[in-house]
């Protein structure tokens, strides 16, 4: 017996399904935001010389990027709502959304700690000798010689990370939250439609990586040009 397709879901879902993107979006966006910064100071900590500071990064680096994404998730879904309650009290802001935030941000950073410390060390010693023998503290070579360099020797690295971020973003559907993807499984699941209405996410999904693909690739040949 052939499946029959009927697409007739999806033009009226497309309000709640965009309100499911716009939560995978903030997502996407506020993890990498607090991933580079947060990733940028596990790097310049691993790098410092300091042994209590380049303990702590590698061990906080080594130990995300051994634990699964959905691990993580699930982790900081258990523990955010208790930390909000002492806080907030009971009138606290939505736990799903806020733990989420918190485990892409924090899970992100480990893996932004590793591209940044690869590109602070191509950036040739002799720049940050030759800021220090300018006067410049080492904080100061770091901050305007040094960083300035790595991020635009890793900035392919960085987006192409932002994409592979955006793709995990699907898996917040284990604490029921909403985004892109839940809100399409939701709609297929009311309507008896799932196998359409995944199709119509993944092929979103595509459309959206792979154009974001397509500018890293042309943006690393600019950067990688004489």
């Amino acid at each position: 017996m052939s499946y029959s397709f009927d697409w007739s879901s999806i033009p009226g879902a497309l309000p709640y399904l965009w309100h499911g993107a716009r939560i995978t979006l903030e997502i996407t966006a506020l993890a990498i935001l607090v991933g580079i910064v947060w990733g940028t100071v596990l790097a310049v900590m691993r790098l410092s010389g300091h042994a209590l500071l380049a303990a702590f990064a590698a061990l906080y680096v080594n130990l995300f990027r051994s634990v699964p994404l959905l691990m993580v998730i699930l982790w900081f879904f258990l523990i955010v709502p208790a930390a909000l309650r002492a806080l907030f009290g009971e009138g606290m802001p939505d736990i799903r959304l806020t733990s989420a935030f918190v485990a892409f941000s924090l899970f992100e950073a480990a893996y932004y700690a590793e591209i940044m410390r690869a590109g602070i060390q191509s950036v040739p010693k002799g720049q940050l000798s030759s800021a220090l023998a300018l006067g410049l503290t080492r904080g100061q070579a770091m901050r305007l010689v040094v960083l300035p360099q790595a991020f635009r020797n890793m900035t392919p690295l960085l987006l192409t990370q932002a994409i592979i971020l955006f793709q995990d973003t699907s898996l917040v559907y284990v604490i029921g939250l909403a985004d892109f993807f839940g809100a399409a499984y939701k709609v297929g699941d009311r309507d008896g439609r799932i196998v359409e209405l995944l199709m119509f996410a993944g092929a979103a999904y595509f459309v959206v990586c792979f154009a974001a693909s397509l500018a890293v690739r042309r943006l690393h040949s600019r950067v990688a040009s004489p």
